[in-house]
């Protein structure tokens, strides 16, 4: 069996509850989501982009307001907004949500489906299997990445190597009713078979939720922070640090306002300004989100530089060093 693996940096989404320790790093890296990026310079102006041309960096597509980039070194085009599936498929949306979902996000230009077989401990995997068999859309105009770590209980079953990848890779196919992935991301790094991470793909973008402001006045019982299995971030939200959090997301709708845009739209195309993100991962409840997380497009060339100062300034979290360029 041949595949294409990559690292997950980022220690990668949970699994609806299954691990709360791996998801309780994922929610406190990403709840300085617009901060976890690297230090970003404005692009000159005079930067063009063509009308689907292949071999542009970004191209917008030929049939949507869709932008593609390259994923990592790959030359692998890859929209710059992909769906993912931590959390809702198989766990806190119906099915037929999640085909809404997944059906508005592929006729609105989205090519990337992500997901990994401890999300809802497969059942997100055998929930978009279902979904891409019945909508019989070309296997090619598409592409699907998993991640392989967490696949049971037994020492054998977790972790990288051969044999896990191996098996964890076919039980995956298995539940996708598909030949082939183009993606195998490594959900974390394993002491015990080192590797090189190659692109970025973020996940979280919106910390759970909590740049929405949907946690601004409390926890809303459809929430995530209200499911079973994630009162650890309901204990965040309510701590100091998360007070103070929530404090400095109010002051973010604010300058969102400014913008005619909202608050999780902004926090998006901040994750998509920088160089050296290929694609940054969505994670909706319904179509209404997905569309408005779709509009964060337009808000990316409104970030210039005097703007992402006053960001700066009100996050008080600047990163230090970086030399990827930002995008326009």
């Amino acid at each position: 069996m041949q595949v294409s693996i990559a690292c997950n940096v980022g220690g990668g989404g949970g699994g609806g509850g299954d691990h709360p320790m791996k998801e309780r790093r994922a929610a406190m890296n990403s709840s300085n989501a617009l901060a976890s990026l690297t230090k970003v310079r404005a692009e000159p102006s005079n930067r063009h982009t063509l009308l689907g041309h292949a071999h542009m960096k970004e191209a917008i597509g030929r049939h949507s307001n869709m932008k593609y980039r390259n994923l990592g070194k790959s030359g692998l085009r890859v929209s710059c907004l992909g769906l993912g599936t931590w959390v809702t498929f198989g766990s806190q949306i119906s099915d037929e949500m999640a085909e809404s979902v997944l059906t508005v996000a592929y006729d609105s230009g989205v090519n990337l489906f992500d997901t990994a077989e401890v999300y809802a401990s497969g059942r997100a995997e055998t929930t978009l299997g279902n979904i891409l068999k019945k909508k019989g859309w070309r296997r090619s105009s598409y592409v699907v990445t998993t991640k392989i770590y967490w696949g049971g209980q037994a020492e054998t079953e977790r972790g990288l190597s051969r044999k896990h990848i191996i098996e964890g890779l076919r039980g995956s196919l298995s539940r996708l009713q598909l030949d082939y992935v183009d993606i195998v991301f490594a959900n974390r790094s394993d002491i015990n078979a080192p590797m090189e991470g190659v692109g970025a793909m973020t996940w979280s973008p919106l910390a759970c939720g909590l740049l929405t402001g949907k946690y601004n006045e409390g926890v809303p019982e459809s929430s995530r922070a209200g499911l079973k299995g994630y009162a650890w971030l309901k204990e965040r939200l309510c701590s100091d640090e998360g007070k103070k959090q929530l404090s400095k997301i109010k002051e973010l709708h604010l300058l969102a306002n400014k913008l005619k845009c909202t608050a999780a739209q902004l926090a998006i195309a901040w994750c998509l300004r920088s160089e050296g993100v290929s694609s940054v991962l969505l994670g909706v409840s319904n179509t209404d989100q997905l569309l408005e997380n779709l509009g964060s497009i337009r808000v990316l060339t409104q970030l210039t530089p005097p703007l992402v100062a006053e960001m700066d300034a009100l996050l008080g979290n600047k990163p230090r060093d970086g030399k990827k360029e930002a995008r326009s």
